[in-house]
């Protein structure tokens, strides 16, 4: 499991120009089962993703695909973590 969390380095306004494309990114990723969560952070200054791969290197291959990389608006932090604990609803994410 992985934590991403996405620094803005251009202003936001040109952030948003790519932020409709970083949307349908976002929603590829949900589809592919990839993405579990995601959301500015506050302030906006970025955003937060958690998310699962096959491993750290296919999951910078995904991030690689981002608008906000492709064109260079956000740095990412990946954190790699083993979930031990979880809320009940949230079991599933408990890995073995």
């Amino acid at each position: 499991m992985f934590v991403i969390v996405l620094t803005y380095v251009e202003p936001l306004d040109v952030v948003d120009r790519y932020l409709a494309a970083h949307v349908d990114y976002l929603e590829r990723q949900y589809e592919a089962g990839i993405f579990i969560a995601s959301g500015r952070r506050i302030p906006r200054t970025g955003g937060v993703i958690l998310a699962r791969a096959e491993s750290l290197p296919a999951l910078q291959e995904i991030l690689g695909q981002d608008p906000f990389c492709v064109h260079g608006v956000a740095k990412y932090d990946v954190i790699e973590f083993s979930p031990s604990m979880a809320a009940p609803e949230l079991s599933w994410l408990i890995e073995s």
